[in-house]
């Protein structure tokens, strides 16, 4: 569990590359429907190249082309509509307060366990106790979003909309493609990845397109910038992170502590934004709100914990 956590965390540096470079990129004017499509047509080639020189290209392929449905519909959701609402919000929020309120997947991730559950029937029970970190981290959001929302203006409240459908459709998508991945399968994170990449290529077909008749072709800038989020956060975050979910073999629990490490977002992309780009750092009730949100995201680790080793004594007990 301490190396699917530290996965997860060094995922959480890499992923914060998006919320500052897609900030950056939007104040300049950049195209939604390039940035957002680009960085996932840019990462299908080189996945693609990863999973065929690990000789795992000819099974996927296979099993893509029998059953295309669920990579479609899984990768559409869990990339598609995560990242396009994501880099449509980042032309009215700051980079750190995307990121505070991205961490709204750690409550999406908790109450998704009753609906897509594990790999048991006790992995899809949701005790109410896992319920009071998620309140906290809600919390933290809200104060997050306030101590903008009294300098910007109320409006900022909408982004909560976008970020809020990103963070349900993200564990939502990726969940799924593990639990058919180990039924039909069993493919590891390189290949589910791809999978998931192909998948989603049709939506980002039709945003490209979107792209291209309303703006024209892509900037020198859009597609500089965009191949460094897709090697960054594309590939490398996802791939350390789909490694992280890999190592909690289906266990529910697990799953929502892994997830958890996410919120380490917050202090990396406050910490990119300011010593990259000199972005102002959050003002007070901005800390308080981060902090809070993190605190969240500790309670969570350590409660899920808990309940993990009590639920595991108790087996052996009655084994």
């Amino acid at each position: 569990m301490t190396k699917a956590i530290s996965l997860g965390v060094v995922s959480a540096l890499f992923f914060s590359s998006t919320f500052v470079l897609n900030r950056v990129m939007r104040l300049d004017g950049a195209s939604l429907w390039w940035i957002s499509s680009l960085r996932y047509l840019f990462t299908a080639p080189i996945l693609a190249v990863v999973v065929w020189r690990r000789k795992g290209w000819k099974s996927l392929w296979l099993d893509f082309v029998v059953r295309p449905w669920p990579w479609i519909l899984w990768g559409t959701i869990g990339f598609g509509l995560f990242y396009l609402p994501l880099t449509w919000v980042a032309r009215w929020a700051p980079a750190w307060l995307v990121a505070s309120s991205w961490q709204l997947t750690i409550v999406a991730g908790s109450l998704l366990v009753p609906v897509i559950g594990g790999v048991s029937s006790q992995d899809r029970h949701l005790p109410i106790v896992a319920l009071w970190p998620s309140l906290l981290i809600l919390v933290g959001v809200g104060i997050t979003e306030w101590s903008v929302a009294t300098l910007a203006g109320a409006g900022i409240w909408w982004a909560l909309i976008p970020v809020s459908g990103a963070a349900i459709a993200y564990p939502l998508g990726n969940r799924q493609m593990m639990r058919y991945a180990r039924t039909f399968g069993p493919f590891d994170v390189y290949q589910r990845t791809l999978g998931m990449t192909l998948g989603s290529l049709p939506f980002w077909a039709v945003v490209a397109g979107i792209g291209a008749s309303t703006v024209g072709p892509p900037s020198g800038s859009e597609t500089l910038y965009t191949l460094v989020v897709a090697l960054l956060a594309g590939v490398v975050a996802t791939l350390l992170f789909f490694a992280a979910t890999d190592l909690s073999q289906g266990r529910a629990m697990w799953l929502a502590r892994i997830e958890a490490s996410q919120s380490m977002e917050i202090v990396f992309t406050v910490l990119l934004s300011s010593i990259l780009f000199g972005a102002a750092w959050p003002d007070g009730f901005g800390k308080i709100g981060m902090a809070i949100i993190i605190a969240g995201m500790i309670w969570h680790s350590l409660s899920s914990s808990v309940r993990q080793e009590k639920s595991h004594l108790k087996s052996n007990v009655i084994g």
